[in-house]
């Protein structure tokens, strides 16, 4: 028996737009077409690259609604604390959430060879993002301590997500 990886993350949502927005242009993923026999909105978001394995499916709509009717406004009250993605491009993408607005948090263990950037989706879902230091040219730098992470801080803010 082997678990080889991760295939896919699904993510509810009331607003499919702002969050594919999101996939697309904060992290860089892109939208590729989904089954044509799904009866419900949504979106699957791929990587960039040529295989184009898609990780993340958007489900919006009825497939979004809890059992009173509700979609999912943040990851407070859920189970799971954050989804983690490989990534390259560090500085690239601190200089991109800051152009967004968006908040962000940093962190390197001990000076351990691998750097995490923590963000929100629009929907409250923490992602971290975690850069091997070896591919990456511009690390170490320093983390100020405003921007450091703490795994027991909230920062999500829905303001800084506009459609």
């Amino acid at each position: 028996m082997l678990i080889s990886g991760l295939f896919h993350v699904a993510i509810r949502t009331a607003d499919l737009d702002k969050t594919v927005s999101f996939y697309v242009s904060a992290l860089g993923l892109k939208e590729v077409p989904r089954p044509a026999n799904l009866d419900f909105p949504g979106a699957w978001l791929a990587v960039p690259n040529a295989m184009g394995q898609v990780i993340v499916h958007v489900y919006a709509g009825s497939a979004a609604k809890d059992i009173a009717g509700r979609a999912p406004v943040n990851n407070e009250a859920g189970a799971v604390d954050h989804i983690s993605l490989t990534a390259q491009g560090y500085l690239k993408y601190r200089a991109r959430f800051q152009k967004l607005g968006i908040s962000a948090r940093e962190q390197n263990h001990n000076g351990g060879t691998n750097w995490q950037m923590f963000i929100h989706d629009p929907n409250g879902i923490k992602i971290e993002l975690t850069f091997d230091q070896a591919a990456e040219p511009d690390l170490p730098v320093p983390i100020e301590a405003e921007r450091r992470y703490w795994a027991s801080e909230r920062f999500f803010n829905p303001k800084e997500y506009v459609s």
